[in-house]
């Protein structure tokens, strides 16, 4: 919605702090899914939140992009503290990222090493 809103032609003295809030709300948001997503160890389809969590930071950063590139309503001539709010956002996007990409691991490489050798196998089973 908030993409949508930038095309629009609105009254932006109207929805420039609704919009930021709205930002700060999703960044805050991505904080606690991020959070929960680090500090559980066992979800069942890992791989596939961190993706989805990595995607939706992606396209949180798209959005900061837009705003931040001077042609939209929310420009800085005519919101000058606009790039504060958006490199405040841009560095906790760009946090999260990085904790979620040294967190997640494949589950290939998680697999690669077996769990029990073939030396104790065969000793388990009782071939020698």
């Amino acid at each position: 919605m908030i993409k949508d809103l930038l095309h629009l032609d609105t009254d932006t003295t109207l929805f420039y702090r609704q919009t930021i809030g709205d930002l700060e709300f999703i960044s805050s948001v991505l904080n606690i899914m991020t959070e929960k997503f680090l500090s559980n160890l066992k979800f069942l389809d890992r791989e596939t939140e961190a993706d989805n969590l990595l995607d939706t930071e992606w396209q949180f950063s798209q959005i900061l992009n837009e705003i931040s590139n001077n042609t939209g309503p929310y420009s800085n001539s005519n919101f000058p503290e606009t790039q504060v709010w958006i490199s405040k956002l841009r560095a906790e996007s760009l946090k999260r990222k990085k904790q979620i990409e040294d967190a997640y691991i494949p589950v290939e490489q998680s697999m690669s090493e077996p769990v029990v050798t073939h030396a104790e196998l065969n000793g388990l089973l009782g071939s020698a």
